[in-house]
């Protein structure tokens, strides 16, 4: 027996075939997330720069990095120490951390929201994007942001000298919630998961 040919579907009304279209007008957002990304990626490549002349003894590259990550101290270092170096590295982990996170929201979101990539079977297809869905990528998205979270925190508890308690606390407190609201966000996905598999 031949197998049933597929059904064309049904051609949309006015209406809602304007509605459907609507979803194009996040577009524009995507494309500003990728400019935005851009910014990152040279805002990467001038600490990176900074971080390497800096080793090679250059006055005005330690300035710059000791001004961009918030390092105060009695007096200038003459040279990189080991505080300044995890520092830099740590606030360039948080870029790479954020550049992923844009990367979900771009790929991911416009996957889900807006049109198919078709990527099926493209040797770089991202593994995540193959069950990605509107609650997939609001889980991916909260733990994404609790590891920039626990980035900030590492980076404020090792300049911990140059905080004020109070803002140790909030930055504590915060990490938490956060935590926490990305367990009760992956706890209600598994409840919802659990019972359109129990009526299905």
């Amino acid at each position: 027996m031949s197998d049933p040919k597929p059904q064309k579907p049904l051609p949309l009304g006015p209406l809602p075939a304007f509605i459907f279209a609507s979803r194009w007008l996040q577009l524009p957002l995507y494309l500003g997330l990728i400019a935005a990304q851009a910014v990152y990626v040279v805002h990467f490549i001038v600490e990176l720069v900074h971080l390497v002349e800096a080793a090679f003894g250059s006055q005005t590259a330690l300035q710059a990095l000791v001004t961009s990550i918030g390092y105060k101290d009695a007096a200038l270092p003459s040279s990189l120490n080991e505080t300044i170096i995890m520092l830099v590295v740590l606030a360039l982990i948080d870029v790479v951390m954020i550049s992923n996170l844009l990367i979900m929201v771009i790929v991911g979101g416009y996957e889900t929201f807006v049109s198919r990539m078709n990527l099926e079977g493209h040797p770089d297809q991202p593994e995540w994007l193959s069950h990605v869905n509107a609650s997939v990528l609001k889980v991916k998205l909260a733990m994404a942001i609790i590891g920039i979270s626990s980035i900030h925190l590492l980076k404020t508890f090792i300049n911990a000298a140059n905080y004020d308690e109070k803002v140790l606390m909030w930055q504590t407190t915060i990490h938490v919630v956060f935590l926490l609201s990305a367990l009760a966000i992956a706890y209600t996905d598994k409840l919802l998961t659990a019972t359109y598999n129990a009526r299905h």
